[in-house]
Formats: structure tokens, sequence, C-alpha cells
């Protein structure tokens, strides 16, 4: 399932990128903007006079299929959450046992604890003499 996800998010991306370039390379209804700084001349001499159709034909076509993608991956990746089999987004806990290491040769355990050593009081200063 996972594979089929990633073959449309890639071809999802594919699409997003074509839409772009289809939108800009549509000629404006003012004969000006950024459809005629992107090739609207060259699109006219390729596909001929009736170039507007054919884009804004091709837009149309790529936009259902960017928005049908958009969908399908949508519910795919709910799919997948919901029948991923417990918490996602969780990392998971691993127990690991613990080993205690021997110690060298001449070392002991302490049978009890060791306390730590208390706080050495502050000395105090001394009585200053008077002249």
């Amino acid at each position: 399932m996972s594979i089929l996800l990633g073959l449309c998010t890639a071809a999802l991306i594919v699409t997003s990128l074509f839409l772009i370039i289809l939108v800009l390379a549509q000629k404006a209804k003012s004969d000006g903007g950024m459809g005629a700084a992107m090739g609207g001349g060259m699109a006219e001499a390729t596909f001929g006079a009736d170039t507007g159709n054919v884009l804004s034909k091709a837009t149309h076509y790529t936009a259902v299929i960017f928005f049908v993608l958009s969908i399908s991956l949508y519910l795919g990746r709910i799919y997948e959450n919901k029948h991923a089999g417990g918490i996602t987004g969780v990392l998971p806990t691993i127990a690991v046992p613990v080993k205690a290491k021997p110690l060298p040769a001449g070392l002991a355990a302490p049978a009890t604890p060791v306390a730590a050593p208390a706080p050495a009081a502050a000395p105090t200063p001394a009585p200053a003499s008077k002249p």
C-alpha cells in the first residue's frame, strides 16, 4: 500500500509542476502579463491559432487529475493510519535487559551503600586584635 501511495505522491508532484507550467504558458485575456513573457507567442506557433482552447483544455484535464490524485492520497493515508496496527506517530519502547558487568579483580562490591560524607563546616574567622 505504501508503494502505491509513494507512486501517487510522485505523480502528484509531476502533475502540479505541469499544471504550473500550463497556467504560466497561457496568454492572458488582455494579451499581456506572465503568459506573454513565458512564451505565449511560442505556444501559438506550436499549436496554431487555436492555442487558447488547447491550453485551456489541457489545464482543465490536468486540474481534474490533480484533484483526483489529492483526494485519493488523502483517503489512502487515512486508510494506512487506521490499519497500521496500533498507535502511530509514537516511538516504540524497547526493553533492553541490563547485564551487570563483573567487577575487576581485587574490588568487591560494598555490602551496604556508602553514604556521602557530610559537608565540612565553614572555618570561623579569628577574632581581630585591638591596637
